[in-house]
């Protein structure tokens, strides 16, 4: 659901507003006398949200670390951001820089623009990486900038295509299964492109507890509980082994990622569901978001490549 949570001319107001919803922050115009004009907007889907700002005016300003994992696309505009711990981070159009993963002060100035900025639990890094809950100290963010040009391209177009949901506004979103594998997409694309502390390789342990008879076991446990909102973590709790033996056990015995495997198998749900029904009673997008397809153009080219054909043609009248 969109919202617009702040459009206003009261530079005090803005300041207000911005330290109750962001992080606490103080503001300052460039020059004394300019017109002071911000409109801020506010998209939530699952535990994700995306911030849209249009900033009439130049301004700096000084503020605490935001409470949640912040990632800014620069549309127009841009802005030079600096830390006690970092050298300055410039942004200008088509640049994306993440906040909210360590400092707790920083300071900088704004151009007048429009700026996006996708928001998570910083909690959900652990969760995709399979940092074991109580075991293994939290994933985090070690740098404020994508680790190449390529990646800073994947991030932009990633906030841009969670813009484009948040346009949508559908109800689909409200489902667990829908903004569950939002959320890791986009946490998955993150620890991808953005320097982080997540541990890959296995150790020895996770090797030796790696076996065909646990792979078994964390496989039925996925095909009995694809209906769920099912993370890595639950499925490496089901057959007591670490997240990242889990994720060794399904590259080396079915050459894919657990969640891979639970996407499979909720394709292969969706593929049941299609064949049972008919144009008369059920949709293709509705099938899709019931198993947890967020996009129902992916969902499409997914189900063409396992079942040589489209999911309209699977659903006859």
């Amino acid at each position: 659901m969109r919202e617009v949570i702040l459009d206003t001319e009261d530079l005090g107001e803005a300041e207000s507003v911005l330290s109750a919803n962001v992080a606490k922050i103080r503001l300052r115009r460039a020059a004394e006398d300019a017109e002071t004009s911000v409109r801020f907007e506010r998209s939530l889907i699952g535990k994700l949200g995306l911030d849209v700002s249009l900033w009439g005016f130049d301004f700096g300003y000084d503020m605490q670390q935001p409470d949640k994992i912040r990632l800014c696309r620069v549309i127009s505009g841009g802005f030079e951001d600096r830390s006690s711990h970092r050298s300055t981070t410039v942004l200008r159009p088509g640049k994306v820089a993440a906040f909210g993963i360590g400092d707790h002060e920083r300071d900088g100035e704004v151009r007048r623009g429009r700026y996006e900025q996708l928001f998570l639990d910083r909690r959900l890094l652990s969760s995709v990486a399979g940092a074991g809950a109580g075991s293994e100290a939290p994933v985090m963010l070690t740098g404020p900038v994508p680790v190449t040009p390529a990646a800073n391209r994947q991030l932009f177009d990633l906030i841009g295509h969670v813009a484009q949901i948040a346009q949508q506004d559908s109800p689909a979103f409200e489902k667990p299964l829908v903004a569950s594998a939002l959320e890791q997409y986009v946490a998955t694309v993150l620890l991808a492109t953005i320097p982080n502390n997540a541990v890959l390789e296995p150790t020895a342990t996770d090797r030796n507890d790696s076996t065909p008879a646990v792979l078994r076991r964390a496989m039925s446990f996925v095909d009995d509980n694809a209906h769920k909102d099912v993370s890595l973590n639950d499925i490496a709790a089901s057959v007591y082994v670490t997240p990242r033996a889990l994720q060794y056990m399904f590259r080396k015995h079915r050459d894919c990622t657990p969640t891979e495997y639970l996407r499979r198998v909720r394709l292969h749900h969706a593929h049941f569901d299609l064949l049972a029904g008919t144009r008369a009673d059920a949709t293709v997008s509705a099938i899709a978001h019931r198993w947890g397809f967020a996009h129902v153009g992916r969902f499409a080219v997914y189900y063409r490549q396992h079942y040589g054909q489209s999911p309209h043609m699977t659903l006859r009248g």
